[in-house]
């Protein structure tokens, strides 16, 4: 999809589940690469954007995304389900990179805007969210894709 100084951002295919279950355990997280494999399959069917970070070795971070019609908005809205960086690629601008590629996808996919949950323990995403020009609603954070029109 894009590269920036060696990093290509990809969709994610089910021979990538390994690679995700190292990014999840490096993490802290559950990594069943068999788990996982069925997982993505599932994402895609119910076509949900699954995009990773990768250099070289495993991927170092992805980012998932689901575009739903709300009674809200008349544009589907791109709700961020899966943000994450590996610890050791973290302050890379990897998460920036990530965040610009699924924008541009969501905007593709006809979203008008991208919505990401933090919880409030959530401190360093909070503060990603804040400087990535999310505004905060809610229990989590909006971020508009589209230019607004002004009447």
């Amino acid at each position: 999809m894009s590269s920036r100084f060696g990093l290509e951002i990809r969709a994610a295919d089910n021979v990538d589940a390994p690679g995700v279950a190292e990014l999840m355990a490096a993490s802290g997280l559950p990594a069943n690469p068999v788990a996982i494999a069925a997982r993505l399959e599932r994402l895609r069917a119910e076509r949900a954007t699954v995009l990773l970070a990768v250099e070289w070795g495993p991927p170092s971070g992805l980012i998932i995304f689901h575009p739903r019609q709300t009674l809200l908005a008349d544009l589907p809205i791109a709700f961020v389900s899966t943000l994450l960086v590996g610890p050791d690629a973290r302050r890379k601008g990897i998460g920036r990179t990530l965040l610009k590629s699924a924008s541009q996808a969501a905007r593709s996919a006809g979203c008008g805007e991208l919505h990401l949950s933090a919880p409030p323990e959530a401190d360093s995403l909070r503060a990603f969210c804040q400087a990535t020009g999310f505004a905060e609603q809610d229990s989590g954070f909006v971020r508009a894709l589209r230019k607004q029109r002004t009447a």
